[in-house]
Formats: structure tokens, sequence, C-alpha cells
């Protein structure tokens, strides 16, 4: 498989079995989406043979492979907020009885799925209504509705709770029982062993090895993955500066802390304790009237994202698909794009803006072929990257990085860590908030854990330790 400047796929030959779960790792640019989408239907090979039950197939767009019982649920669900549960299970299926939808039959067979699946809604409930565990449900649902005997999850716990996890594994299980082959897409090596039955390892778009996930070690996955040993995955920690506070925040939203130039501040805390929530009214895009920001001791008021940038305080959205980038537009737009100003007030200056983004690609290894290529081919850990060149650009004082390794592979993480480490050696004010804790013990001089929208904790030094953030964000009294 080939695209402009890169070849995605080399000569990749896997079999998959039935009714097994198959894990598929590699770092970002491995090429696991891009074979993921081939199977599925959404891009055609440029060479090379399918073969479904030893018969050559040809995938003619989504629709050949769902005839050919091949499903995939992408990391962006596919789904219509706005129609119930039924409509989106039948979404190009629909049945219909004398000339009209027949929607009674299209709920009774959705209802009996739903039950299949151990959903615990209704096949009536808007899918707006439902949260990212219960979509996924919908999707699998979709899947079991075509009688799917091959099942495609590209990233399927990214924005799982631990308890959605253990619930989603329970589901594979019995998918697998009932024959179905699973083709499981994760960077999280730990739960690939644990719930996989092979694993096959992609780097730069060839075929490394498959093995027995059976005694499969996540160590030795990485190295197969990035080619190289895994040392000291965090970079090691320089001491926590002293000096004034350059953001404080005194009851702001329920939270009170600061954080100093050079400092790498970590927010922890279970899913939905109101981190991102946090973040996003300290630049402006919730509003709130409640407790003070002060920058350098003197009180502001950050009502948009506009305002909290030209006082330095940028935002890095989880969202880089949804909210941090312009997938459609080219890698030079969506570098310069919160700083056009700088090219020119009524016409860019085109090459000045080229020149930013190639000394961006230099300094932050932005691996992408073509910048004037849209930002959508560039792998998920190179358009992190692109999203916090575009803050960058504005010269910060303060950046806000919001789950900044979520979906990316083991050896973009490091990069990405020593790229943090890097901004705050530069005197960069750097808050990440990060789900994974070894992330915040591995990177923060200090944690802040936030649980139920509020600020319940302060750790750092020895005091920083799994159990203890754990206890905190749970709420229950150490032992």
């Amino acid at each position: 498989m080939e695209f402009p400047a890169v070849r995605a796929l080399d000569g990749v030959t896997i079999a998959f079995e039935a009714g097994e779960v198959h894990g598929i790792v590699g770092e970002n640019g491995a090429g696991k989406s891009t074979l993921m989408k081939i199977l599925s239907g959404v891009q055609h090979a440029t060479s090379g043979t399918i073969l479904l039950d030893g018969e050559p197939v040809s995938l003619h767009g989504v629709r050949g492979a769902l005839q050919h019982g091949i499903a995939m649920i992408h990391q962006e669900l596919n789904l219509v907020d706005e129609l119930n549960v039924a409509e989106n299970v039948f979404l190009g299926r629909e049945i219909s009885k004398g000339g009209m939808l027949d929607r009674a039959k299209m709920v009774e067979l959705t209802t009996d799925i739903l039950r299949q699946v151990h959903a615990p809604f209704a096949a009536n409930v808007k899918v707006g209504q439902l949260s990212i565990a219960g979509k996924q449900l919908v999707e699998i649902a979709k899947a079991v509705a075509i009688d799917a005997s091959i099942l495609i999850m590209d990233e399927p716990t990214a924005v799982l709770s631990e308890p959605e996890a253990a619930s989603l594994f329970e589901l594979i299980s019995r998918l697998k029982e009932r024959g179905t082959t699973i083709l499981y897409i994760s960077h999280r090596l730990t739960e690939v062993c644990a719930i996989c039955d092979r694993i096959t390892v992609l780097r730069d778009g060839s075929w490394v090895t498959t093995v027995d996930a059976n005694g499969a070690n996540p160590s030795e996955l990485a190295r197969l993955m990035v080619g190289r040993p895994i040392r000291d995955f965090y970079p090691a920690k320089v001491a926590a500066p002293d000096g004034k506070p350059i953001l404080e925040l005194d009851q702001f939203c329920g939270a009170s802390f600061s954080v100093r130039p050079g400092e790498i501040l970590g927010l922890a805390g279970l899913v939905g304790a109101g981190r991102t929530e946090l973040a996003e009214a300290i630049i402006g895009i919730r509003p709130t009237e409640s407790g003070t920001i002060r920058l350098n001791g003197l009180p502001v008021k950050l009502r948009s994202p506009k305002k909290a940038m030209t006082h330095g305080v940028v935002y890095v959205s989880e969202d880089r698909k949804g909210l941090g980038l312009h997938l459609s537009l080219g890698v030079i737009q969506n570098v310069t794009l919160a700083n056009l100003r700088a090219y020119g007030r009524i016409v860019l200056n085109h090459q000045k803006e080229r020149e930013s983004a190639e000394s961006w690609k230099k300094d932050l290894d932005i691996r992408a072929g073509d910048l004037e290529g849209p930002a959508i081919n560039v792998s998920g850990g190179n358009q992190q990257k692109i999203a916090i060149a575009k803050w960058l650009e504005t010269k910060p004082k303060v950046i806000i990085l919001d789950e900044p390794t979520r979906g990316v592979d083991v050896g973009a993480k490091r990069e990405m860590y020593n790229l943090i480490q890097k901004l705050a050696g530069d005197g960069m004010a750097c808050i990440v908030i990060s789900s994974e804790l070894p992330e915040i013990l591995g990177l923060c001089h200090r944690a802040i854990i936030m649980r139920e929208g509020k600020v319940v904790g302060q750790l750092a030094g020895e005091e920083l330790s799994e159990e203890a953030v754990m206890h905190l964000a749970a709420g229950v009294a150490a032992a």
C-alpha cells in the first residue's frame, strides 16, 4: 500500500484463525491502521491478495467488506447521535414494510442483539445520550446484526474507565466463543498480552513477527516494535525549580494550586474527576465566575482561548482529531494557524510559513513526508506533535497538555516525555493531565489529585506513589 512519498505497507503476510483474538501492535506509522482499513474496505491495496476461507476476495468499499462479514470499530466511532440505537444499528440496511420504515421490527431485532451483548440501555434511546462505552456497544451491535465473522477493534479502550474496559473484555470473550475473529489494535501492551491468543508486530510497514500471547512479554514486544531495547522509559527527572509561581488558582472552580516556570505538574484522577473541565475553564472555553486566576502574581480574566493565549497560557486538547487539528488542512497550515498574524495581516507570507513549519518539523522530529499534505495522513504521534507545535508557535509561558500520549505507541510516548521535559527545561510551566498513573509518577515533579470536580490532595517526592494517588482519587482511606 503506497501513499505519496510513503510506502505504508510493504509485503505484509498474516493469517488470522477463526475464533481467535489476534493483537496487532506497532509504533505509530507502522502500518496497523492502513492494514485494517484495507481489510475493512476503506482503502484498496495497490498490490497483494486477501484470502477469506482460502478464496481470494475483492473488498469494494465498506459495504463490500460487510457483505463478506468484516466489520471495523474505528477509534473515532461512526454513529449518528441524533438517531436512536436501532436506527444506527440498521443504518443503510433499514427494514421496510409497505414502503414505510418498519421501526417496530428494527427495535425488536435490536433489543435482542443488545441482550446478546449485555447492553444496559434500550433500543429506542438516542445514541447522543450514551457514554463512549455505550456507543462502542452500539458499534458492536451493528457488527452482530450483520453476523460479522471478523471484527476489527482500533484502540477500543483508549477512552474507557477500568470497569468499562473489563466489561469490553468479557464481551470479547463471548464473541470469541461464538466463533468471531477479533483483530485487536492497541498500544497497551499489557492489555494485549492478557486478552489475545496471538500477537503480530509491525514495524515501518513490514511484518516483524507473530507470537503466541501466552507468555509474551510487553517489554520484548516494545523492543520488537521500535527495533531497539527500551531503557529508562522516562527521562531522568531534574530537580524541581524554586522561585515564584507563574500561574496560581485560588478556589477557581474548586481548585487551588500553583505551578512554577520549569515545573511539570500532573493532574491526576479517575475518569469524570473534572480535570479536562478545569483545564477548559482556565483557558476560557468554559465560563466560570468562581475563584481567581493569577499570572505572575496579578489577577487576570481569561475569558477565551485567544485571551489566554495573549497572556501566554495555551491548552493542547485530548481530542487532537476533533479539537486540536484541522485534519483536512496541510501540516503547514495547522502549525501556523494559531499565530497567523506573524505571517501577514492581509496576504500571508507562505514561504515564511513553510520555513516555520520546517523548523518545528526538525525541532520536534515531526515525521511527515509532505508538509503541504493533509494532517490526516500523518500518524497519531506526529499529529500530537503538530498540535503542540501549533501552540508553541505562540511562545507560551504555560502549556496544559491533556492526555498527550493517548493513542500513541511506546516509541512516540518516550519522544513526548523527552519533549515535555525539554519544554520545562527551557523554563516553560507544563501541566500534564493523564489517566496513566505511571506517566504522572515518572514524569511530574508534583501531582494534583482531583475527585468529583475538586482538588482533594497534592503529592510530591516520596509521597507521590500509585497507591497514594489512587486512595485520594477514589476517596478511600489509606491502609
